[in-house]
């Protein structure tokens, strides 16, 4: 999941995506390459990302991670040492989704690294002012054999809370459209 020009919106559609890849018995993983603090722990998780939280913490004792509704976050910093333990991450999570949040600028690095085994991409757009650059970006994509959906538009304010919580329901009509979902998560092996 990243951003097209100046579109806002990224981590948000990216937690909108992970609570829908995310199963009571099943945490996803949502995982930013981003600078800033760490993630907090929310007042309310699910046993099963706590779980994954403590495996985390357990593989990568350096990374920030915490456990909110469904999902676990792990946020890595947004340079190569982040891209580079974004395997280990996938490693331990690899029977789950795992969703990547990440700047524009990251997002060769990490179809390149080795190990990493992605099977779509999310792009947050305003068709509006950058559809050329979308459509260019979503060619090259789909030529490297990934699954491309197109986020057209932010999450309302209340969607974009409940996802940053990990408690969207999956379905929820103010979130990411079930196509999109389908095609991005349905359709594809655990890692998108």
């Amino acid at each position: 999941m990243t951003q097209v020009g100046q579109a806002e919106g990224s981590r948000a559609a990216a937690a909108a995506l992970a609570c829908a890849g995310a199963e009571p018995d099943l945490p996803a993983l949502l995982v930013e390459l981003g600078d800033g603090r760490g993630p907090r722990p929310a007042l309310v998780a699910s046993a099963a990302a706590r779980r994954l939280e403590e495996r985390l913490v357990a593989h990568l004792p350096e990374a920030r991670v915490a456990s909110r509704g469904r999902l676990c976050l792990l946020r890595l910093p947004a340079d190569e040492v982040g891209v580079g333990t974004l395997g280990a991450a996938a490693a331990v999570s690899r029977d789950l989704t795992c969703i990547l949040q990440l700047p524009p600028h990251l997002l060769q690095p990490v179809i390149d690294e080795p190990g990493l085994s992605l099977s779509s991409v999310l792009l947050r757009a305003d068709l509006c002012t950058d559809r050329a650059l979308t459509a260019l970006v979503a060619r090259d994509l789909t030529a490297r054999g990934l699954r491309v959906g197109v986020s057209k538009r932010p999450l309302g304010r209340v969607a974009s809370r409940l996802a940053s919580f990990g408690v969207l329901p999956a379905r929820e009509g103010a979130a990411l459209p079930a196509r999109l979902v389908d095609r991005l998560l349905r359709d594809a092996p655990s890692h998108s």
